[in-house]
């Protein structure tokens, strides 16, 4: 007797939960995209206007209400479209909404808010995004609440701080031959830097952080907010076709100068003795090193010691340790007593990065910021009671708590972060834009440590391991939601997806080495009966890449397909394709590209949970088309 596998939804996502229903509303050449209360996509002649207009509510933690929505009408017409609808969130605030499109790309967004209690919140209004790719670098004019204008660039590095302030409405031109400007009313509105959390954005949000929150919204008190965009459209502005579920990609043997990043797995205290129980999976993967971390505030010392030796005696893997300091009294005394345990375990490291305890919170504007001794002093500890071993810093967090505290990077010598794609957003294409934001993060990290200091990501995966912008990290079990500790997806071929496209954005910069996922646990790469994930598979092709060089390569849609291209010592080019999209794609390897036989490891929803491997004879020809699956990932290797 035969059981049926998982179903579609399970093997691409890791749930059945269903995705959230979108409804596509046009007027004219206006096009925008309604789902959940919320508008995304908004578009005139195929132009991304903006990214989003949404309604948010944060309760004092950060985290987002999930709106219950009822009376929903929908009124299309030819040349103009209506929304309108309820909503409550929590146990106190309900809200009304009404949502107005016309054809001359007019598009208007009001919310009328009425706490039936004293409603705390940390944030409710209007969150506007505009998208970075075509943006960041260019002019936008600053219309302030006091009527003055200030004609500026959309950041290109990311700012750690807020950008522009008081602002009443935003003037930028999306395509040639239109100008949109952007008005804000209800509330005093500022901007920030969304990429400083991998979103793919700048966002314009309502209270200004310098005001104190959480805040009590007053019962029976309406508070009603206002977002009008409005175009001007010259007779020479043109059309942007939607690009058809075709993708060319170009592959050349032109060396870029840089090695392919060695892959490594994050190994925590929790989930140790259940390593050791699985250190073959480790054997199989091969990764660079490990990632062992120890929290000296959590209690973590000897005995987490002992098991990250015998896990090394095991898996023949090289260990880098992630050393959480207490860093509140005797520096020398806290380093020399790590030292001399970390000798009594046997544990040969690699390297150690050092994070005070303080620093894995967020210190957001108008924060005071934790008392804490002096970085270099830190430093200076760890360096004595450990001679000879390579000292990084940075954050055990993410690129944000980077760009806000920047390490004296001559006392190091290499700088970490990560990153996480769910801070403000946890739906499935939102989380893939975030790709979109590595090469900024990237270049603006580059920018902090200088030339001389080598760039080492940690931890960056879907799930989310610790919460600096609350006071915990959500639980969850199979829904997409944001700042969640457990993610379903990385059971399925999006997380695989994700992953092949975030090493595709790694080799485009000089970063020797990054963490994408753990062996078990929440960004495990096994589940229950040793099941292996998608991503495992995509971690050990990965971990065979490492150090190679990484030859030039270039996908014609990187929104949709994204692509890497390393070359062994042999002369051998691999090709590794993320298809990133939920959509069936047509990829199309232009003349150029390597020619001969190849082998094909395909990871996609008819291999799932594993990988199929196809060969195939040369052909004589150097254009090659390759089918690929939602989500699916494939690696071409070339016998030339």
């Amino acid at each position: 007797m035969t059981t049926a596998g998982p179903s579609r939804s399970v093997r691409l996502f890791g749930t059945d939960a269903p995705v959230a229903d979108v409804q596509r509303l046009n007027a004219g050449d206006l096009e925008v995209e309604f789902a959940q209360g919320n508008l995304r996509a908004i578009r005139f002649k195929g132009h991304e206007i903006l990214r989003a207009i949404a309604y948010v509510v944060r309760d004092s933690g950060w985290g987002t209400f999930d709106p219950a929505i009822s009376g929903l009408t929908v009124d299309r017409q030819a040349e103009h479209f209506e929304v309108r609808y309820a909503a409550r969130c929590g146990e106190g605030l309900n809200y009304t909404a009404a949502i107005r499109g016309h054809a001359d790309g007019t598009l208007n967004f009001s919310v009328t808010a009425m706490p039936e209690c004293d409603f705390e919140t940390n944030r409710c209004g209007f969150c506007v995004l505009h998208p970075i790719v075509g943006v960041a670098g260019k002019s936008v004019t600053v219309e302030h609440c006091d009527g003055t204008k200030e004609d500026a660039v959309f950041p290109d590095l990311i700012e750690p701080w807020q950008p522009f302030k008081s602002i009443r409405s935003l003037t930028h031109t999306p395509g040639e031959g239109i100008e949109a400007t952007c008005r804000f009313v209800g509330d005093e509105f500022e901007m920030e830097d969304q990429r400083n959390w991998s979103d793919a954005s700048y966002k314009t949000y309502a209270r200004p952080l310098a005001l104190p929150w959480p805040y009590i919204m007053p019962a029976a008190t309406a508070n009603t907010q206002t977002v009008e965009l409005v175009l001007k459209v010259s007779p020479s502005s043109t059309s942007r076709a939607n690009s058809a579920n075709f993708v060319r990609v170009r592959v050349s043997n032109r060396p870029t100068g840089r090695k392919f990043a060695e892959t490594g797995l994050l190994i925590m205290p929790d989930a140790l003795q259940e390593t050791l129980d699985h250190y073959a999976a480790l054997e199989d993967i091969a990764p660079g090193f490990l990632l062992c971390h120890l929290d000296a505030t959590a209690g973590h010392g000897q005995d987490e010691l002992n098991g990250y030796a015998k896990l090394q005696s095991r898996s023949k893997c090289p260990v880098r340790l992630e050393y959480v300091a207490v860093a509140d009294g005797d520096l020398n005394g806290e380093f020399r007593a790590l030292a001399t345990k970390i000798q009594r375990s046997g544990l040969r490291l690699d390297a150690m990065v050092v994070c005070p305890s303080v620093d894995r919170q967020s210190t957001p504007p108008g924060s005071t910021w934790p008392e804490c001794p002096p970085l270099s002093d830190i430093y200076r500890s760890a360096r004595e009671a450990l001679p000879g071993l390579a000292i990084g810093g940075g954050m055990v967090s993410y690129f944000t708590e980077l760009n806000r505290k920047r390490p004296p990077v001559a006392l190091l010598d290499f700088v970490t972060h990560g990153t996480n794609p769910i801070v403000h957003a946890a739906d499935d294409t939102s989380v893939m834009q975030t790709l979109e934001a590595l090469p900024f993060i990237f270049r603006s990290a580059a920018q902090i440590m200088g030339n001389d200091r080598t760039y080492r990501l940690g931890p960056s995966y879907i799930p989310m391991r610790q919460n600096p912008y609350g006071s915990r990290v959500f639980d969850n079990s199979n829904a997409r939601k944001t700042m969640a500790k457990m993610d379903p997806r990385q059971r399925g071929l999006f997380a695989a997806s994700f992953m092949a496209g975030y090493a595709a954005r790694v080799a485009e910069h000089d970063i020797s080495s990054f963490v994408p996922a753990s062996l078990l646990g929440p960004a495990g790469l096994l589940g229950g009966a040793d099941e292996r994930y998608p991503a495992f598979h995509l971690v050990r092709q990965l971990s065979k890449l490492a150090g190679q060089s990484v030859i030039e390569s270039c996908s014609e849609d990187q929104a949709k397909i994204l692509s890497l291209a390393c070359c062994e010592r042999a002369g051998r080019p691999s090709v590794l394709l993320s298809n990133i999209t939920a959509d069936l794609l047509t990829v199309t390897l232009d003349p150029g590209s390597p020619k001969g036989a190849r082998t094909i490891i395909m990871i996609d929803e008819d291999s799932f949970p594993g990988a199929r491997i196809t060969k195939e004879s040369s052909v004589g020809k150097r254009q090659f088309e390759l089918q690929l699956k939602p989500y699916a990932v494939a690696l071409l290797r070339y016998n030339v």
